[in-house]
């Protein structure tokens, strides 16, 4: 196993490439759920979550079910998409039944964007990534979480910018969304500042 391509795939997916910030992938549940530090915290575990489990389940799917290493019938082209996201459908139903059972105030917090998870391009961008990149099992997993722990990086940075701003004496017409756009766009340029980090 190469420690040193596992730590490369994991500071990339959370600082160069971060999906929010550099790819620019779910930004929905990034300014609707970065209101409350909690919230942003409960939805970024969620997606963490998911997306570790998502990248693990796709990746066999991808290559014993869709494209099978005898190579016989590849169904890669026709059903990859369909197949990647009914799985991450199915695991989203099943952080929603446990979330609703274990942590129901979180569950209410979350609300809509709790099953938006389902059509979240990150979660769905993070999967067909691992296979456009040829990565091994271990290698899927590693980009899953890494993946995720930017995408929640990003959620609690700008939940905590949010809050502040709450306080803070904002021109009327930058009020709510405006403002919360403006510090997106900074954040995401000061995330550009990583992507001397590694060379790809």
């Amino acid at each position: 196993m190469d420690f040193g391509r596992l730590f490369v795939i994991a500071i990339s997916a959370i600082f160069v490439n971060n999906f929010v910030l550099a790819r620019f992938l779910g930004i929905c549940p990034y300014l609707g759920v970065s209101k409350k530090w909690d919230s942003a915290l409960g939805m970024g575990i969620a997606v963490i979550f998911v997306m570790t489990l998502a990248s693990f389940i796709t990746w066999i799917v991808q290559h014993f079910l869709l494209a099978p290493p005898s190579g016989k019938y590849d169904l890669t082209d026709i059903l990859q998409t369909i197949a990647f996201i009914l799985t991450i459908a199915a695991l989203v139903q099943f952080v929603e039944i446990v979330m609703k059972k274990a942590m129901p105030d979180l569950y209410k917090a979350l609300g809509i964007y709790l099953p938006l998870i389902t059509t979240n391009c990150a979660i769905l961008g993070v999967t067909l990534l691992n296979i456009k990149n040829d990565y091994n099992l271990i290698e899927s997993i590693v980009f899953g979480i890494s993946a995720g722990v930017g995408f929640t990086l990003a959620l609690l940075m700008m939940a905590s910018i949010r809050e502040r701003l709450e306080s803070a004496k904002v021109p009327k017409v930058f009020k709510g969304i405006a403002i919360a756009l403006i510090v997106a766009a900074l954040m995401s340029l000061s995330f550009t500042g990583f992507s001397g980090l590694i060379a790809e």
